[in-house]
């Protein structure tokens, strides 16, 4: 049977039909008053990655002031603003677990190599915090800053963060009160151990600290003053966080020789003061540790099995980035920056640490000795005369100069006038790659959030300042697949999120602060190297921190939407009082 050949008019009738009752098919599906409310802003034609690990899916997220209104299916939402996000992932604004931005954003409140990477909360406070701060250590600090320079006008954390919101910033920041500036608020900078009243005045700075909205207390024990701690002056400070909601997080005191031992020194000080812990920068140090890390990982899980909340966090780098004073023994160092280097001009003094940079089984974390001279590459100087020797090895300058390169080490501290900054080459791809598929890590890039112009090139720094969270992205989801997208953006969002107790932030929930970041997974990439550190990570298009677009197209606004985020126990009282303990947030695996 030969098939009706139908007129062209009736066929274009047919299709006009056909739309229409699509259309109207449609408009009965949505609410009606939602069709025709105009949001703020509307962000459509994207794929939701939602932050909680779950499976994404094709949908649209309206945002009205500081607030997410709706996220879901699509609905045919308008928006007084309204981004294209086909093609593209949106997910909640990404969270830096280990920011170093506290001086940086004072310099450029823009914050551009970490806003584009879809970074929208800089959590700062690793041992060392901008408060509290008293007249001596305000005196001491301005001595020793570097390429940023500025005054001090606060005395405490709060004041601090609250100084720097209102100067004008695209992220939100929040901090941990660093165990190393209490302690140094209080004894100095000596190898000296508080009696009673001085720990009471510790804590009393704590809870202090936590009533202005700290997240916790954060140690950095590898570092004097910082190692002069003992266990129990900690489990003190942290107990006094707990009671407050807080948490504690620390660079542990060994990466390396001594791993195993302070993982567990982290587990007890959980247990001990029953307080949530984290771990800085996780890492097996040295080529004759990255076979602990099994080991390290099983004490985890079984402290988690066991009841006490423990996590990590890491950078995705073989290289770390500190100073000289991780190459030299904790007794040089004792009464600080200054005792150190006249001890450095000592002869006698200087041998004794020597033999000490060379025992091949320190007591101390001795990072040069993990790294080897041509493994530790100089970053950052103070002295205008040394910043030619930015970006070169230690084990060149040596030679260059025909000198050990433990001589040429404490040489560059005592020339330059401070600690000197280096990344040392110290960990394995396979470790890294390991680690990043563990479910209880996030990410922190353990750096400044910075631009390539100014007194940001006046020194170079670890690639991760620029790369960090997009190479989580674009090396170890997209191209090794490490893991999955979904699972990804959990970890960059809600996971940590969660571990800080953030209320309504690092999801995107109806409700919640609409920190939001758009970026395409198939070409989002980190440029960033140790030749060429200042180079921008590409991809994000678009970035919303509370409600305003501080990204677009890929370019910065300009706009200074950033907030200080507070801990929990902020009550917004000027009596303080803290109103919650570790104890009561709720907690999932």
């Amino acid at each position: 049977m030969t098939p009706t050949k139908l007129p062209r008019s009736f066929l274009r009738q047919a299709l006009h039909f056909a739309a229409g009752l699509a259309v109207a098919l449609c408009l009965c599906a949505v609410d009606p008053a939602l069709a025709a409310q105009k949001h703020d802003l509307v962000i459509r034609g994207g794929t939701i990655y939602d932050g909680s690990g779950g499976k994404p899916y094709a949908g649209e997220v309206a945002i009205d002031g500081d607030r997410i209104t709706y996220v879901g299916k699509p609905r045919g939402l308008r928006g007084r603003t309204e981004v294209d996000a086909r093609g593209k992932a949106v997910a909640p604004g990404f969270i830096n677990m280990l920011s170093w931005s506290n001086e940086s954003l004072i310099q450029d409140g823009l914050g551009q190599s970490e806003l584009r990477q879809g970074v929208t909360l800089e959590v700062m406070g690793e041992g060392w915090s901008m408060g509290p701060v008293n007249a001596r250590m305000k005196e001491q600090a301005v001595q020793r800053q570097i390429d940023i320079h500025y005054p001090i006008e606060w005395n405490t954390l709060g004041d601090y963060l609250s100084w720097l919101a209102a100067r004008g910033i695209a992220p939100n920041v929040a901090s941990f009160v660093g165990a190393t500036t209490v302690r140094d608020y209080v004894l100095g900078e000596g190898d000296v151990q508080p009696n009673p009243d001085q720990l009471d005045q510790m804590r009393g700075l704590v809870r202090q600290a936590m009533e202005e909205g700290a997240l916790g207390v954060g140690s950095s024990l590898i570092y004097a003053p910082a190692t002069y701690a003992k266990t129990p002056e900690l489990i003190a400070l942290v107990s006094e966080a707990g009671r407050c909601g807080g948490m504690y997080i620390t660079h542990m005191r060994s990466e390396g020789d001594r791993l195993l031992q302070s993982v567990q020194e982290t587990i007890d000080i959980a247990r001990a003061a029953a307080t949530p812990a984290e771990i800085y920068h996780l890492k097996a140090a040295g080529r004759t540790n990255w076979g602990q890390l099994d080991r390290v990982i099983a004490m985890v899980e079984d402290a988690r099995r066991s009841g006490v909340r423990i996590t990590a966090n890491m950078y995705t780098y073989i290289a770390g980035a500190t100073g000289l004073d991780a190459a030299m023994p904790p007794w040089v160092q004792d009464g600080g920056l200054e005792a150190w280097i006249a001890r450095l001009r000592d002869p006698e003094i200087r041998a004794r640490v020597i033999a000490d940079m060379r025992n091949p089984k320190p007591d101390w974390e001795n990072l040069l000795l993990h790294a080897g001279p041509d493994g530790t590459l100089l970053l950052a100087f103070k002295n205008p005369k040394l910043k030619p020797l930015t970006g070169r090895t230690l084990g060149s300058v040596a030679t260059e100069r025909g000198v050990s390169p433990e001589d040429a080490a404490i040489d560059l501290v005592i020339e330059d006038g401070s600690r000197v900054g280096v990344a040392y080459m110290l960990m394995s791809e396979d470790n890294v790659r390991r680690q990043v598929a563990l479910p209880w890590m996030s990410f922190g890039s353990d750096a400044e959030a910075m631009a390539p112009e100014g007194a940001f090139l006046l020194s170079n720094p670890h690639p991760r300042a620029y790369g960090n969270f997009s190479r989580v992205l674009a090396r170890y989801v997209r191209d090794e697949r490490a893991l999955t997208l979904e699972d990804a953006v959990h970890r960059l969002s809600g996971l940590p999120a969660q571990n800080l107790s953030l209320a309504d932030r690092g999801l995107l929930k109806e409700g919640y602060f609409a920190d939001v970041v758009v970026f395409d997974p198939k070409t989002i990439q980190d440029h960033a190297t140790f030749e060429k550190p200042h180079q921008y990570s590409t991809g994000v298009s678009d970035v919303l921190v509370n409600g305003q677009l501080a990204i677009k197209g890929g370019l910065p606004t300009g706009a200074r939407p950033g907030r200080f985020v507070r801990g929990r126990a902020w009550t917004g009282r000027e009596d303080g009082g803290c109103r919650a303990s570790s104890r009561d947030w709720p907690w999932t695996w």
